[in-house]
């Protein structure tokens, strides 16, 4: 298993950053990386929400994931999981609010990213290009986060 987290300083109240976050059918308006969203549940954003979501790649490629949201405590945590080619991920997005200094009413959010290899192939690449995949993951997290900061 890896695991890779980022945390990043919003300067806006934890109940603007969960709802921006969180209106999934508008991520590709404000996700650099995003290209599409394909909402494959309706109601309202908790556990059970599912997504598929289109990105484009650091190397200029796009790849289409299907998310699961598995937990939801609004407006302070979610874990969403999606399963990968050779390897499971499970994301926790954690939101608190800054309550003193001066950086007060903004939100402090984290993201911690675990990736599980279900497959030999899977075991193999995280052996070969463990350090690069998790540098690779790192900054499209922080890429994902500079994004928000810069909507919210």
């Amino acid at each position: 298993m890896s695991t890779v987290a980022v945390t990043r300083l919003i300067e806006a109240p934890v109940v603007e950053v969960w709802r921006v976050f969180t209106d999934l059918p508008r991520r590709s308006e404000w996700l650099s990386t995003v290209s599409s969203v394909e909402m494959l549940t309706g109601g309202r954003f908790g556990a059970g929400t599912v997504w598929r979501e289109t990105r484009t790649m650091a190397d200029g490629g796009r790849i289409t994931e299907e998310f699961r949201v598995r937990e939801c405590e609004v407006p302070e945590r979610f874990v969403v999981t999606s399963p990968g080619i050779g390897a499971d991920y499970r994301m926790t997005y954690t939101f608190v609010p800054v309550i003193e200094g001066r950086h007060r009413g903004g939100t402090m959010v984290t993201v911690v990213q675990d990736g599980t290899p279900t497959a030999p192939a899977g075991r193999l690449l995280a052996l070969v290009f463990g350090g690069l995949a998790a540098r690779t993951v790192e900054g499209t997290l922080r890429r994902d986060l500079d994004d928000l900061a810069a909507v919210s």
